[in-house]
């Protein structure tokens, strides 16, 4: 067995309450499997998780971390998921001097039926994430 076998990546996953979150809980409500690797924050809105947040998580020992939104157009307050978009464009040029790939930071959409969708983007998160190995960063708290 070797080590990056063993690794199971910590991500943190902020979900808007309205889509992602329902989503999710479809996912649940579907009964159907998918990894147990992301610890969710609930978020009103996408358009509200501070890029300090998201650095702040990696301090803390996050390996990835996934944002999951509602579709284009259909977000409750109106532009908060195109503002979440601009900012994790953003944040994710600001990973790369700290040494922190850009897979690990995600960003997707979700809307609240689409419990096999947040399945697939989990699944798929965590199996990134562990093909890169844990994060080694180097950040004072």
């Amino acid at each position: 067995m070797t080590a990056e076998s063993c690794f199971e990546p910590k991500i943190i996953g902020f979900l808007c309450n309205w889509c992602s979150y329902a989503g999710a809980d479809k996912a649940g409500g579907m009964q159907v499997a998918y990894p147990p690797n992301v610890h969710i924050i609930r978020v009103m809105c996408s358009g509200r998780v501070d890029p300090q947040f998201i650095l702040s998580a990696f301090a803390k020992g996050a390996d990835g971390v996934v944002i999951l939104a509602c579709h284009p157009g259909e977000c409750h307050y109106k532009e908060g998921n195109c503002r979440a978009l601009q900012r994790h464009r953003m944040l994710v040029l600001l990973l790369e001097p700290f040494g922190i790939a850009a897979e690990r930071c995600r960003l997707d959409y979700v809307s609240a039926g689409e419990g096999a969708k947040y399945r697939r983007v989990i699944t798929e998160m965590v199996e990134s994430v562990r093909k890169l190995g844990p994060l080694a960063v180097a950040c004072g708290e």
